[in-house]
């Protein structure tokens, strides 16, 4: 780090202006939607105003901040966690193997958007300072790290570019796997199941005529059409998933509050709607060029509206909107039959004790060649008739 770059650490985003986080999170913003909904500080402090990140969630904020000359060149969402909960890329094991070898895991530094597995800039840099601020904001945090006898740093759902930077400073690099839909410049969902083989295209078709028979209308609302009470609903469809998954919702009711107040124009929520109540729901944030499927819930349950609401519903919102690409979310192989493909995933890792980062390291390497080899024999399963197509860029 240079003399003339300043890191400072920010305990919430009250004491950051919106204007210069913004500036280096979304830059593309000032001209229009920004590319990454999520690291937005209308986002992120939604978070933390509703309570979903910060004391007693095991998510503390610990803003990151660098400044040359008196401007903000880079920024970065990151926190001290309690736990490994909430970041999709998971290291359980590894703070298994620390704390039996008698260290302690926890807490730990996360660079990260909490409980969001979608891949994006996590060095957020103005324009015109991408490699100094990203230097400064890795050696910044690594010191915090340091200098707090931490075990270890995670950077998770990095870019590829920043993943290739990282690991050339010294930091581990991690592959994981998702499954993304490709828009290959279709000007209808009918236009893409012409790429299916047959089995697959009728399968299609089938699935979306059942869950239109579910007896109600399904509709696609964002901005000013989303209204407090399809909060209400939503919320207690959430409320089903989160405590058959996780057992405990991450999100706070106050958080979908905050969502209908600032967040509802970067978010499509999709509504199974009978006799003027929601009885299923899936919601998306919507980036300049990718939409995101972020959580699904149901009081009711019917053939196939899963796969309507959360996959074909998004794929239908993204070709009208000339978007690239839909990003499912973590796991799920049952995505594959519905057109989306397996793509790599990216992280970065630090560690305090030398000994155990050369272990990670040995563990890394062979993972890497495993999730290589998964995601080339899952793209051959994939429903094109074609050859199936490279992950566009």
């Amino acid at each position: 780090m240079t003399d003339t770059i300043e890191i400072n650490v920010h305990p919430d985003l009250s004491g950051i202006a919106q204007t210069d986080w913004d500036a280096c999170a979304c830059p593309e913003g000032a001209d229009g939607r920004p590319i990454d909904p999520f690291t937005t500080y209308r986002f992120l402090r939604a978070l933390e105003t509703s309570g979903s990140v910060g004391p007693g969630t095991g998510w503390q904020p610990r803003y990151l901040t660098a400044h040359q000359d008196g401007q903000m060149i880079a920024v970065a969402p990151l926190y001290a966690k309690g736990h490994s909960q909430g970041e999709y890329i998971f290291d359980h094991n590894w703070a298994h193997a620390y704390e039996n070898a008698g260290g302690r895991y926890y807490p730990k530094l996360q660079m990260a958007v909490p409980f969001t597995p979608a891949t994006g800039r996590r060095f957020l840099t103005r324009a015109g300072f991408e490699m100094a601020g990203m230097s400064a904001i890795m050696q910044g945090a690594v010191q915090i790290a340091a200098d707090n006898d931490l075990s270890s740093l995670h950077v998770t759902f990095c870019t590829e570019a920043e993943a290739i930077a990282g690991a050339e400073m010294g930091l581990l690099s991690r592959i994981g796997q998702q499954f993304h839909w490709v828009n290959d410049a279709y000007e209808d969902f009918g236009g893409f199941l012409a790429q299916l083989a047959s089995r697959k295209r009728k399968n299609i078709r089938r699935e979306r005529a059942q869950a239109q028979n579910f007896g109600g209308e399904i509709v696609s609302l964002t901005g000013d059409a989303i209204q407090p009470e399809h909060w209400d609903a939503f919320w207690r469809f959430y409320q089903d998933t989160g405590n058959r998954k996780w057992g405990t919702p991450y999100l706070t009711r106050a958080f979908f509050d905050a969502a209908q107040e600032c967040l509802r124009d970067d978010m499509l929520l999709v509504l199974a709607m009978r006799d003027g109540h929601a009885v299923a729901g899936a919601l998306n944030m919507i980036g300049r060029d990718t939409l995101y499927g972020r959580y699904w819930g149901c009081t009711e349950h019917h053939p196939c509206l899963h796969f309507e609401l959360c996959y074909y519903q998004a794929i239908d919102f993204a070709i009208a909107n000339g978007m690239s690409r839909v990003e499912a979310g973590a796991q799920g192989e049952h995505k594959l039959a519905r057109g989306y493909l397996p793509v790599a995933t990216h992280s970065l890792h630090w560690f305090r004790d030398q000994g155990f980062k050369d272990a990670v390291a040995r563990y890394l390497e062979a993972e890497r060649e495993a999730v290589d080899e998964e995601i080339e024999i899952l793209t051959t399963y994939g429903p094109f008739r074609n050859e199936p197509r490279e992950e566009q860029q």
